[in-house]
């Protein structure tokens, strides 16, 4: 009753009401439901056309008695287990046939039972126990249409042609080739429905990990610089009060450029798919960089001049040198560093040097900064390289290709 009752808070359908495959209810994990419906159905085709089947068979075939009519309904009824228990069904259906047919009782649509039961155990993946069902009865067959049939009900009857126990093997062999096909179809509808599942997952995955890269790279640049500022604010708050009012000044514009990059990230969660309302940054923007880092007491020379970029590989190579900067800000003793741009038909090729040494200080940095940047350009098909160098300073030389690519 519960849940029937969460049914109707959804707005949906009752439960007995679904319909579709057998194996629809395994993929959601629920228990097999009782086909009782299609059961009836069978069931009273069965009945009813096995009466028009020993009309048109009168004088070849055994009139239906009440044992006829019991064989009729244990075949039919037995499908509504068929799902629960496809081997005992397919085995019982066949055996209920097969005595139907030896007790010289007319062909017909009892033979749609023990096909449907076959067709079950296959695709519910029970294939040797179908095919053995499907063998003892067409066996069953040629044993008492070509040697038991003296002492078998009708009186007077004779052997079949082997001719038409072909068609019956044609018959037997139609119906599991049909439930094999359906199985191979339905594993493949699983294995397509597992592989775009593994699908979204990976594109969600992938969409966090940028978005966690953005963040990263936007958060991590703008406090470093504030942390900075609000240091040299707080120093010289009573000797020096305009210095202290040009850093507060540097926090205040540092902080809105900031929130300003989370919203425009955020607002891609909201409305995913839609446009950026803002162009994302690109190396047009290094002058900015360049008075960032300087507020922060950190001198910085350009070399070379920005080539055209694709739209990708123009961020990544803006967060690469923004986050080397931040970096040299946060744990270099060097109050200068050098940008070094170069690039060919094919590479760019970026390198942030600093003089160091390491301070070895806690900058409140959360560690992932390399990481981030080696993601970036892996994801273009690049390259991060970044240690220490012989003269003690720190070097960072990312090499992404002018085009975009995919990268591993």
């Amino acid at each position: 009753m519960a849940g029937m009752d969460e049914q109707r808070v959804r707005g949906g359908p009752p439960q007995w009401w679904r319909h579709g495959p057998a194996w629809w209810d395994r993929w959601e994990g629920r228990a097999p439901r009782w086909p009782w419906r299609s059961t009836v159905v069978v069931t009273a085709f069965v009945l009813v056309g096995s009466n028009f089947a020993a009309h048109g068979q009168q004088g070849e075939r055994a009139e239906l008695d009440v044992f006829a009519r019991v064989l009729l309904m244990v075949a039919g009824g037995l499908l509504l287990w068929r799902k629960r228990y496809p081997v005992a069904v397919v085995f019982g259906t066949a055996a209920a046939v097969m005595v139907y047919l030896g007790a010289g009782y007319p062909y017909g649509p009892v033979l749609l039972t023990v096909a449907l039961a076959c067709f079950s155990a296959i695709v519910a993946g029970h294939r040797r126990a179908a095919w053995a069902a499907m063998g003892m009865l067409w066996a069953g067959h040629v044993l008492v249409a070509h040697w038991l049939y003296p002492w078998l009900p009708p009186s007077g009857d004779s052997a079949l042609s082997w001719g038409e126990e072909i068609v019956v093997a044609t018959w037997v062999a139609a119906i599991v080739a049909v439930s094999e096909l359906f199985r191979v179809r339905r594993e493949q509808w699983a294995r397509e429905r597992a592989e775009r599942a593994e699908a979204a997952r990976r594109r969600a995955d992938e969409e966090r990990l940028r978005i966690a890269r953005e963040l990263h790279d936007v958060l991590a640049h703008s406090i470093s610089v504030i942390n900075v500022q609000a240091g040299v604010g707080l120093a010289l708050l009573d000797t020096d009060p305009e210095q202290a009012r040009s850093a507060l000044t540097t926090i205040k514009a540092t902080s809105k450029e900031a929130l300003g990059e989370v919203r425009q990230v955020l607002d891609t969660l909201r409305a995913p798919g839609e446009a950026p309302r803002a162009p994302a940054p690109g190396l047009d923007r290094l002058p900015e960089l360049v008075a960032q880092a300087a507020s922060a007491g950190l001198t910085v020379d350009v070399e070379g001049e920005p080539p055209r970029l694709a739209p990708g590989t123009d961020l990544a190579a803006f967060r690469i040198v923004q986050e080397a900067l931040t970096n040299v800000v946060r744990h270099s003793g060097s109050r200068h560093a050098r940008v070094h741009l170069a690039h060919d038909s094919r590479v760019l090729r970026l390198r942030v040097d600093d003089d160091g040494p390491a301070t070895g200080a806690e900058a409140g940095g959360s560690g992932n900064g390399l990481a981030g940047m080696r993601e970036r350009a892996a994801a273009l098909g690049g390259t991060i390289e970044a240690g220490t160098r012989p003269d003690g300073g720190f070097r960072v030389l990312a090499e992404l290709p002018m085009t975009a690519s995919a990268g591993p």
